[in-house]
C-alpha cells in the first residue's frame, strides 16, 4: 500500500529528498556518503566549527573521537548532553549533525559531546555501544575539567543513535560509574524484530518512507553479527529485549504515527512507566521517520517540544 496521503501535507513532496538504501542491490558506501552529504547540507553543518578530541578506549580498542559543541563562554555550563547519531548503525557521522548540535548546545546552555562511534557490519556489537560507553565514561572523569556537572550529563540519540543511547543508559545503570540524570530518545530503534516475520506488531501504515523493513532488519542483521539470542549482552544489543528496565533516569521520547519503529516506542515506554521511570511521550500524527529534519511547520514544532523538554530535564 502507499501512506503517501498520509504523511503531513508540507512534508510530502520532500522525503523523497531523504538518501534510500535498498539492500538487495545498493552500496552500503554510497548510502554512507549520500546520508553524510544530505544531512550536512540540510542541517547547514558545513558553516559550524567544533572541537575534536580523541579518548584513550580500554581493552586495545582504537581510540573514539568525540566532537565537542560549546554553549556561550559568558555562562557557565552546569550540564552536558552525551549525543549519538543516527543511521541505523551502520551509517553516519557526528559532523553530519553539527549545524543541529550547535544550535541545540547554544540554546540549553549545554556542552553537547558527539560521539563518532565505530559502525556495523565492520564493528558488530557490541563495538559502537562501547565507544559510546567509553565517551560517556570520559565525559564524566573530566567533568571538572570541561566545567560541567557530572551529575547532570543526559544521554541523547535519534534513530539508530536512539538504540545507543538507550542501551548506554542501561549500560551505566549496571556497571555503577555513571549516575546518568536523564535520557532523550528520537524515534528509537529499539527492537530489532521490526520488519521481519517475527515482529510483535506489523502495522502496513508505517515504515514505506525514510526507513524500511528492509532496511531495518539489514542494519539488524549487520550490527547482531553473531550475538546468540541467550547471550546475556542482548538487552543491550536490542534494548526491547532487556527484561529489567528500573533504576533508568527520567526519559523524554519521540516518534512518528507512520515511523517503522512507532509500535515498539510506545511499548518501551509502557515498560518504563511500569518500572516506575519518569518517562514523557509524543506521538506525531503523520509523522514519517526523521521527520523533524524536514523544513515544515510540523519540523519547527518537534524541534520545539524536543527542545523544551532537554531545558526540563536538564
Amino acid at each position: 500500500m502507499t501512506t503517501l496521503g498520509l504523511v503531513d501535507a508540507e512534508q510530502r513532496d520532500m522525503i523523497a529528498s531523504f538518501p534510500s538504501f535498498d539492500p538487495e542491490q545498493d552500496d552500503l558506501m554510497e548510502f554512507r556518503r549520500g546520508l553524510v552529504e544530505g544531512s550536512t547540507a540540510l542541517l547547514n553543518s558545513g558553516s559550524v566549527t567544533y572541537e575534536e578530541r580523541l579518548i584513550p578506549a580500554p581493552d586495545a580498542a582504537p581510540d573514539v573521537r568525540v566532537i565537542l559543541f560549546q554553549p556561550p563562554k559568558a555562562k557557565k555550563t552546569t550540564s552536558a548532553i552525551l549525543y549519538v547519531h543516527g543511521g541505523g548503525m551502520i551509517a553516519g557521522t557526528p559532523d553530519m549533525q553539527a549545524g543541529m548540535l550547535n544550535r541545540l548546545a547554544l540554546e540549553t546552555n549545554t556542552l553537547v559531546v558527539s560521539v563518532d562511534y565505530r559502525l556495523a557490519p565492520e564493528t558488530p556489537f557490541p563495538g559502537g555501544l562501547e565507544d559510546v560507553y567509553t565517551a560517556l565514561v570520559w565525559l564524566h572523569k573530566h567533568a571538572k575539567e570541561l566545567e560541567i556537572d557530572p551529575d547532570r550529563i543526559m544521554v541523547m540519540g535519534d534513530s539508530g543513535g536512539g538504540c545507543l543511547a538507550a542501551a548506554t543508559a542501561l549500560l551505566a545503570r549496571d556497571r555503577g560509574k555513571v549516575k546518568l540524570h536523564a535520557q532523550v530518545l528520537i524515534y528509537p530503534m529499539l527492537d530489532l524484530r521490526t520488519g521481519g516475520p517475527d515482529a510483535p506488531s506489523d502495522d502496513p501504515t508505517t515504515g514505506e518512507f525514510v526507513w524500511t523493513r528492509a532496511q531495518n532488519q539489514h542494519a539488524w542483521s549487520a550490527v547482531r553479527g553473531g550475538l546468540a539470542a541467550d547471550d546475556p549482552r542482548f538487552g543491550y544489543l536490542s534494548p526491547a529485549f532487556m527484561q529489567d528496565l528500573s533504576g533508568l533516569p527520567a526519559t523524554f521520547m519521540i516518534t512518528g504515527a507512520l515511523d517503522l519503529f512507532r509500535d515498539e516506542d510506545i511499548t518501551f515506554a509502557q515498560r518504563l512507566w511500569k518500572a516506575a521511570v519518569p518517562t514523557e511521550l509524543v506521538v506525531y500524527a503523520n509523522a514519517v521517520h526523521a521527520f523533524d529534519l524536514l523544513p515544515s511547520s510540523l519540523g519547527e514544532r518537534v524541534r520545539r517540544d524536543v527542545l523544551e523538554a532537554v531545558r526540563r530535564l536538564l
